[in-house]
C-alpha cells in the first residue's frame, strides 16, 4: 500500500454484509472498526440456502438468477465453511398452476452460465460438474429409487433422491421432479467463521454490545458517537459503511440522506422429526406466496432438525409485516409487535401455533413427518428490500457521496458483489490499489475447522437454539456432489 493514503473505516452493523465487509477489507490492511449492537455477529434475518441459480423463485427474471448463480459461486469460495453440501429437490404439487417443464429453460441458462465459468476460471467448480448441475426424475425412476436403501454417505443426484422417494407422498407432486446444485449456507457457522477470523486481523476492530447513537458529517470525515458498555464516545473516520440491515434507514436519516426501501419480517420453524435418521437434501414445494398454498420450504440440519418455511401469512410471513418508509424518514416503522419480537422474545403461544402451522404445510406432502414436534423458538427477523419491489432478491449497494455506502443484500450471496462496488469507490480515494479490486484469494488465516465447529454449535446454543443447527449434514464433502 505504499503511496496510498491512510483510512479508517467505519462499519455500522455486523451482519452478513457488515461482517464480510470487515473480513474482506481487514484483509486488505485497511483499518477497520466494526460496530454491532448485539453480542455476538450475523443475529438479523436467517438464511438457509446458497442460491447457486435462485431456483427457488420461479417468479424472478433469468437475469437475476444467473447474477446469484455468480454471487454464490463467490460465496462459497471465501465462505466454504459454512456451507453444507448438499443439493436442492425442487416440487411442484399437483394443486399448483406451475410445470416442471417450465424450470427447464431457466436449468439449460444456468447450467451453460456455470460450464462457461469454469471455462473462465477453473476454480469456479465448486457446484461439481456442470453436466450434473441438476437432474430429472421421472415418476418411474423415483418408484426404483423408492425400493433402494438410504445412503449413510450420499455421493450422487440419485443418492439424495432416495429419502425423498421414500417419505414424499408422489400423488401429491408432478413429474418430473428436478434436484439441483444449491446448497446449503449455515449462518452459525458462517458467524463462528467470521468472528474467529475478524479476531486474528489486527488492524480490524469488532465492537459488540455497541449502539451508535449519531453520526455528524465534519468536512471529509464523520464523527461517530456511540455507547459501548454503558459509555459515551466518540470517534472519527475517513469512511463510512451503513451495514445496519433493516434499521440502515435509521443510520440514513442520521445523515439526512434519503432512501426509499421496504422492510419485512419473516420467521423460519426450528422442528425435529424424532424417528428420522436420514441424511435429505433440501426439498422445495412451489407454490404461490402468500395464499395458503404459498411455497414450502424443508431445510435439514444433523440430528433430526428441520427447518421450515411456509409462504403464507400464517407461517413465514406476516400482515402487515411488509412496511415502507414514509417520505419523512428512510427507515420504515414495524407495528411494534414485530419489533419486540426482535429485540424481547415471541409469545409461547405463538410460537407453538405457528411452528405446528409449517408442520402441516409440509405434511401435505411428506405424511411421516406428522408426528413432528416444535424445537426451539422460530429462527427469524426484519430484511430490508431497497426500493419498492417487494420481488427483489439481487440488490447489493448504493452511495451517497464518495464516502458512504449503503449495504442493501438481500440474499448473503450478494455481500463480495457488493464489497467489489465499495473497493471501488476506495481505490478513487486512493486508500486501496487497482489490484485490490475483485479480490478473491487471500492468505489463510490458520482457522481450524475443529475452531468454527465448536464456537458454531455454541452460538446456537447460546442463541436458543439446538447445537445440531450449528453443524453440517455432511463437512466437508464436496468433492462427492
Amino acid at each position: 500500500h505504499l503511496g496510498l493514503k491512510m483510512a479508517k473505516i467505519a462499519i455500522i452493523g455486523g451482519g452478513v454484509a457488515g461482517a464480510t465487509s470487515a473480513l474482506y477489507l481487514g484483509q486488505l490492511g485497511l483499518d477497520i472498526t466494526l460496530f454491532e449492537k448485539k453480542d455476538s455477529l450475523v443475529s438479523g434475518p436467517p438464511f438457509c440456502h446458497l442460491h447457486a441459480g435462485g431456483n427457488l423463485y420461479r417468479e424472478i427474471p433469468n437475469s437475476e438468477c444467473i447474477t446469484l448463480l455468480h454471487q454464490s459461486i463467490d460465496l462459497l469460495k471465501f465462505y466454504p465453511y459454512a456451507v453444507d453440501f448438499r443439493p436442492t429437490v425442487i416440487a411442484i404439487p399437483l394443486e399448483d398452476e406451475g410445470n416442471p417443464e417450465d424450470l427447464l429453460a431457466r436449468l439449460k441458462i444456468l447450467q451453460k452460465e456455470y460450464h462457461d465459468s469454469i471455462l473462465k476460471d477453473p476454480s469456479n467448480k465448486v457446484l461439481g460438474n456442470s453436466d450434473q448441475y441438476f437432474k430429472l426424475f421421472s415418476k418411474e425412476e423415483v418408484e426404483i429409487l423408492k425400493t433402494k436403501e438410504t445412503k449413510a454417505l450420499p455421493k450422487t443426484l440419485d443418492d439424495w433422491m432416495i429419502p425423498v422417494a421414500k417419505n414424499v407422498n408422489l400423488e401429491t407432486i408432478k413429474f418430473p421432479l428436478v434436484i439441483v446444485q444449491e446448497y446449503g449456507l449455515n449462518l452459525f457457522a458462517l458467524a463462528s467463521g467470521a468472528a474467529l477470523s475478524l479476531d486474528s486481523i489486527p488492524n480490524s476492530k469488532l465492537y459488540t454490545n455497541t449502539k451508535v447513537m449519531d453520526i455528524i458529517k465534519d468536512d471529509e470525515s464523520y464523527i461517530v458517537q456511540y455507547n459501548k458498555d454503558g459509555k459515551s464516545l466518540k470517534e472519527s473516520f475517513d469512511y463510512i459503511i451503513n451495514s445496519a440491515g433493516f434499521r440502515s434507514g435509521k443510520i440514513d436519516d442520521m445523515l439526512s440522506f434519503k432512501r426509499d426501501r421496504l422492510v419485512e419480517f419473516k420467521a423460519a420453524y426450528v422442528t425435529k422429526w424424532n424417528s428420522c435418521k436420514d441424511i435429505w437434501p433440501e426439498v422445495v414445494f412451489h407454490g404461490t406466496r402468500g395464499t395458503p398454498q404459498g411455497m414450502g420450504q424443508f431445510t435439514p440440519y444433523p440430528d433430526g432438525y428441520f427447518q421450515l418455511h411456509g409462504m403464507t401469512k400464517d407461517i413465514t410471513l406476516f400482515d402487515k409485516g411488509l412496511v415502507k418508509n414514509n417520505n419523512l424518514s428512510s427507515q420504515p416503522q414495524l407495528d411494534q409487535k414485530f419489533i419486540d419480537k426482535i429485540d424481547k422474545q415471541w409469545n409461547e403461544e405463538d410460537v407453538i401455533k405457528r411452528s405446528k402451522l409449517a408442520i402441516k404445510h409440509l405434511c401435505k406432502f411428506i405424511p411421516g413427518f406428522c408426528g413432528s414436534e416444535v424445537a426451539s423458538k422460530p429462527l427469524f427477523g426484519a430484511q430490508q428490500i431497497p426500493g419498492t419491489n417487494k420481488e427483489l432478491r439481487a440488490a447489493d449497494v448504493s452511495f451517497e457521496g464518495d464516502r458512504y455506502a449503503r449495504c442493501e443484500v438481500v440474499k448473503a450471496s450478494s455481500v463480495l458483489t457488493m464489497i467489489d462496488q465499495i473497493v471501488l469507490k476506495l481505490v478513487a480515494l486512493r486508500y486501496l490499489n487497482k489490484e485490490d479490486l475483485g479480490k478473491r484469494k487471500f492468505k489463510d488465516l490458520d482457522i481450524k475447522l475443529e475452531e468454527i465447529e465448536k464456537y458454531s454449535r455454541s452460538l446456537s446454543q447460546s442463541r436458543g437454539y439446538p447445537q445440531s443447527l450449528g453443524s453440517r449434514n455432511i463437512p466437508n464433502l464436496q468433492d462427492n456432489i
